[in-house]
């Protein structure tokens, strides 16, 4: 559901801040669901999750061109205030969901090897999973936790509850800070601008 909900997202941005078509990435989405949905039916773990991570790289690298682009049209006088702003509002949204979906697929391997092996290492260590008494003992990180941990890697360009312990993690929270940094600071200089 959230690489659906971000295709849609992008395809409402303007066409100067998209490679191609803006629907284009939605129409790549729906190409790869289709061989994600064979796979969960068939049960087949290993292309659910190879096809997750090359939907969720092909996303991040709409975003992170669209977020160039924004940075290009900050410069071009065509572009009004208004559309740069509601491009900048997507893309910081699509970027909060991008990177939920990477940590979700990437913490303790993926929501897979989560479920049937509960005891691997953990990338990311929820508070909850410090509290060892009544139903926090058997707490499980859910798509939710991973979002709230985006949101708020995305407003604070830095987890804030949560320890991120290892480096692919930290690397993933580092480029998402970035794109977050970049469209905040594309929409202070329009507004200074504008000023």
């Amino acid at each position: 559901m959230a690489v659906i909900m971000i295709g849609i997202m992008m395809s409402v941005l303007s066409e100067n801040i998209t490679l191609g078509p803006s629907w284009s990435t939605l129409v790549v989405v729906m190409v790869f669901i289709i061989p994600l949905l064979v796979a969960v039916m068939v049960e087949h773990h290993q292309w659910i999750r190879r096809v997750s991570l090359t939907i969720i790289f092909l996303l991040t690298v709409a975003l992170m061109t669209s977020v160039i682009f924004l940075v290009i049209s900050l410069f071009t006088h065509g572009t009004g205030a208004r559309v740069l702003f509601e491009d900048a509002l997507i893309l910081w949204s699509t970027n909060v969901i991008v990177f939920a979906t990477w940590y979700w697929e990437m913490d303790q391997g993926g929501p897979i090897r989560r479920h049937l092996n509960p005891t691997q290492p953990t990338d990311l260590l929820f508070p909850q999973m410090t509290l060892l008494e009544g139903k926090w003992k058997e707490w499980k990180p859910t798509f939710v936790d991973y979002l709230f941990l985006a949101f708020n890697t995305s407003t604070a360009f830095s987890p804030t509850d949560t320890l991120v312990l290892s480096r692919r993690l930290k690397i993933l929270m580092m480029t998402q800070s970035s794109i977050s940094l970049v469209i905040v600071a594309v929409l202070a200089a329009r507004a200074i601008n504008i000023a």
